[in-house]
């Protein structure tokens, strides 16, 4: 496998390609990143249209969940989304916080960040702005979000652990994330796990689930919950390049699980919006009823 930045060139070069093609061609690949399976349909993605806010030009069906659809988003919120491509969870996202929140995503590939862009201006949604930026190193301040969504992501960036950091720093104390990827039950084959054109297709860059969980724990992060899970299958066409007969056998008797999971979690702290009640205060405050009533 190749270096950390080499497999973000790799991750750039493959988005930026994507980022040109229209949902129906994603769709017929590998989570969108090539046209390696002639089985017209995506092995990843859910279907985002009956929720409020999508918009389909900005679905290129390149998710493995909607964590939009569990995020607990609120009127007024900031949202964060990592990894944002032509926008499509940020407009979900938009939908949840009304006109009063913001919505910020955050993508390193500049085709993406133009298209989202794009996007944006033809809804006419002046709180929507995208950032280019690297999510191990997010161009936004401490403290700032209240809520942090993504979609098949983690998995195609080298530093994890780094990137869970980066979420707890940029939310308030109090806020939560809600996340889609990409995991692993076992280890992949290593023709798979070796190849960077399965890195950019989101499953060789998949970690342990255990791994991703205690990067999560570790981080200081609260409430862990798994919101969703489900198998993911990969077509004998894809396997075929990369395992022989006995070697596809093998991975689908279930020696090896690759899963989507959909995670919740908070960064402790926060205040509580509802004062404390003091009795003794209100019992030297309270004022006396009529005569013989108060004994």
């Amino acid at each position: 496998m190749q270096n950390a930045e080499e497999l973000k060139r790799i991750v750039r070069e493959k988005y930026s390609e994507i980022a040109t093609q229209d949902k129906e061609m994603n769709s017929s690949s590998c989570c969108g990143s090539t046209c390696c399976s002639d089985e017209v349909y995506n092995i990843m993605s859910e279907d985002y249209t009956e929720l409020k806010g999508y918009n389909p030009e900005a679905d290129l069906g390149l998710g493995c969940g909607l964590p939009t659809a569990f995020a607990k988003i609120k009127t007024g919120d900031v949202v964060i989304d990592l990894g944002s491509g032509a926008g499509n969870d940020c407009f979900v996202a938009r939908h949840e916080t009304g006109a009063e929140g913001k919505v910020i995503g955050i993508d390193f590939t500049p085709a993406m960040i133009r298209k989202a862009r794009e996007n944006a201006e033809k809804l006419g949604f002046h709180n929507v702005e995208f950032r280019e930026g690297d999510i191990e190193a997010m161009p936004v301040s401490d403290n700032v979000a209240d809520v942090v969504v993504s979609n098949c992501v983690l998995n195609l960036v080298p530093d994890k652990q780094q990137v869970v950091q980066e979420i707890y720093r940029v939310l308030k104390p109090g806020g939560h994330f809600s996340i889609s990827d990409i995991v692993l039950l076992g280890e992949l084959p290593e023709a798979l796990r070796q190849d960077a054109e399965m890195y950019a297709g989101c499953v060789s860059g998949a970690i342990q689930k255990k791994d991703y969980l205690r990067f999560i724990e570790e981080a200081g992060f609260a409430g862990i919950t798994i919101q969703k899970e489900k198998v993911i299958d990969i077509p004998d066409d894809i396997l075929s390049n990369y395992l022989d007969t006995e070697g596809i056998a093998s991975f689908k008797s279930g020696a090896y699980g690759i899963f989507s999971i959909t995670v919740y979690a908070e960064k402790p702290g926060g205040t509580d919006k509802t004062p404390a009640i003091d009795l003794s205060d209100m019992q030297a405050k309270k004022p006396c009823c009529e005569p013989g009533c108060c004994n």
